[in-house]
């Protein structure tokens, strides 16, 4: 996609798998709320598209459409583990108030990417009549 519609779809859609699969994880999360030494999981991938997209500016690729286009696509998303201590006798660290903010949250965002995503592509399709 990196050719005809630039970065910014590519980028879109990365960030759209990425709270998809952070969605994922937090429901993940409040289904096992009731597991007996269950451990709350999340997903960090700012961070790690954030340093990507700065190395490929700034080293080798300098900026260039396709390293640019190779750190959006090679970028990961990281599985964590919350270790922190439960007010639970079973182990549970499961907060379900915090959980379900974070999954309106991650909702909002990916509603947010979705129209994103489809601006772009009406600025593409009235661009394309206009020839």
């Amino acid at each position: 996609m990196a050719g005809l519609y630039g970065n910014g779809i590519e980028l879109t859609e990365k960030m759209m798998d990425f709270l998809w699969e952070r969605q994922s994880v937090g429901l993940n999360n409040v289904a096992n709320v009731d597991t007996p030494g269950y451990k709350t999981r999340y997903i960090t991938f700012e961070e790690t598209l954030r340093k990507k997209l700065q190395s490929a500016s700034l080293g080798e690729g300098n900026g260039t459409k396709s390293a640019v286009y190779q750190a959006i696509h090679s970028s990961r998303a990281v599985l964590h583990v919350d270790q922190a201590e439960s007010t639970r006798l079973d182990g549970n660290n499961v907060d379900m108030d915090q959980e379900q903010v974070d999954l309106v949250r991650t909702a909002y965002e990916y509603q947010f990417m979705l129209n994103s995503v489809n601006n772009d592509l009406k600025r593409l399709q009235s661009a394309a009549k206009a020839f």
